[in-house]
């Protein structure tokens, strides 16, 4: 990270510093400060880093950002609210730079979105992008305070749980194109609605300027409706008609999709290396961003293939002759419908096996959301079904409701593997889905005979 002065971070958070000192690096964590850093004293539900901004001085911090007063060893600027203070230093170290960004939000895919796009920015350009799913009002200036002069474009991932939250991270980005996936029901809790869930993602135009593209998908029947005379707005699709760009003569395989892009630039072979219609709407949306970006159309379409998995976003995994699909990132009702539609259209030599846990955030709607799934596993025509966690015996009224036999739950995550194991056999392919509070990783870990892993 380049130096920045105090007084130009105390400027930009409309505070009167007359003081001297500059830092070049920003921690929320005290541990991680070094000599010259700023510490900003984020509070939490169970910790509060105002009670570490002396350990953070005592470390070498320049300066600390704090919203309580208090007798602290060194240069505090107090605000009302510190993590909207971080933010507001992200972009003011966003300003910095001159270069092309694109802003990506949406209720799922939007990880996988951005590691299409920065797969096809990278072919002609040098570009950053958010880490892991560092897209939060905490990681996102952390994405940030990384850029450097040697980057030319770069790929924003913005996730919220309320209202404002993206308005706020719009507003430090300020994106030249912005991208929305698609609009679910995952932070129905808060947002009360779809509705509701439309507005917070569209906060995303807050930080754009007029006349710049906005991408949509148009098979989503809210994103399809959204009208905006200051923004230039493109659609893309495999249903919808009306999207300028859409996928067609789509051949999936066992670890791969083919499709033909259909497009104002022409028509493009693509070959994606995943599975499941769902990312060939994130690669569509890749594709047309990086054609709007200058890249050449079919320079677009071979960077597609160039695409990696990141963490536990449907990665596939060879244990022992079974297939095993680690997809448990995240997790709401329509990413559970797309993966198990992905599983039960999937060339499995054995039988198709679903392990699922918890969806959070739905609110109100979640036993009814979990019972749908459940139904939705057993006409889909899912062989067995295990299942772990608080809501999902939901899963199993649901399958049970339309006659799916082989539907087991478990109390905890010993038990789930142990069953798992003993269960599955080569041929068989074994998906694993749950919101990331429910930690199925350590159900995984403990298959895998990784016990120590598991019990962390």
């Amino acid at each position: 990270m380049e130096s920045i002065t105090i007084s130009e971070i105390a400027r930009a958070l409309g505070i009167d510093y007359h003081g001297s000192g500059a830092i070049d690096h920003v921690c929320t964590d005290s541990r991680d400060i070094t000599q010259g850093g700023l510490f900003v004293a984020i509070e939490g539900d169970n910790f509060d880093g105002h009670d570490y901004i002396d350990d953070a001085f005592l470390r070498g911090a320049s300066c600390a950002i704090a919203r309580k007063p208090g007798d602290y060893n060194g240069t505090v600027l107090y605000v009302e609210d510190t993590r909207k203070a971080h933010i507001k230093i992200g972009g003011l170290y966003r300003d910095r730079f001159d270069l092309k960004i694109v802003g990506i939000t949406g209720s799922v895919g939007k990880t996988t979105t951005k590691e299409f796009l920065a797969a096809v920015l990278s072919s002609q350009f040098n570009t950053h992008k958010n880490e892991g799913n560092l897209n939060n009002e905490i990681g996102l200036p952390k994405t940030l305070f990384k850029l450097s002069h040697a980057h030319q474009a770069a790929v924003i991932e913005m996730g919220m749980s309320g209202f404002g939250e993206i308005h706020d991270l719009a507003t430090a980005v300020h994106p030249d194109m912005g991208i929305i996936t698609n609009i679910g029901v995952s932070h129905l809790e808060k947002l009360g609605s779809r509705e509701g869930i439309l507005k917070a993602k569209l906060e995303l135009l807050d930080g754009m300027k007029k006349g710049s593209y906005l991408i949509l998908c148009g098979d989503d029947p809210f994103l399809r409706k959204v009208s905006d005379d200051r923004f230039l707005i493109l659609r893309y699709g495999i249903n919808d008609t009306c999207s300028q760009i859409r996928a067609m003569h789509i051949i999936e395989s066992e670890r791969e999709i083919n499709f033909t892009i259909f497009s104002p630039w022409g028509e493009y072979r693509a070959h994606i290396p995943t599975i499941g219609l769902h990312n060939v709407y994130n690669a569509l949306a890749a594709f047309t961003a990086g054609c709007l970006m200058g890249i050449a159309p079919a320079q677009c379409a071979d960077a597609l293939s160039f695409y990696a998995t990141t963490g536990m976003r449907q990665r596939m995994v060879d244990f022992g002759g079974v297939t095993i699909v680690e997809d448990c990132y995240n997790a709401s009702p329509d990413s559970m419908v797309a993966a198990i539609n992905t599983l039960a259209g999937y060339p499995a030599k054995g039988r198709k096996i679903m392990v699922l846990s918890d969806m959070l955030e739905l609110g109100e709607i979640s036993k009814k959301s979990h019972i749908e799934v459940g139904k939705f596993v057993a006409r889909a025509g899912i062989n067995l079904l295990f299942t772990c966690g608080s809501q999902a015996m939901g899963y199993i009224e649901g399958a049970e409701s339309q006659g799916m036999e082989r539907c087991l739950y478990y109390t905890d995550r010993v038990q789930l593997a142990q069953a798992v194991h003993s269960a599955i056999r080569p041929g068989d392919v074994v998906w694993f889905k749950a919101s990331r509070g429910m930690e199925l990783e350590k159900v995984l870990a403990l298959i895998y005979g990784e016990p120590a892993a598991a019990a962390h």
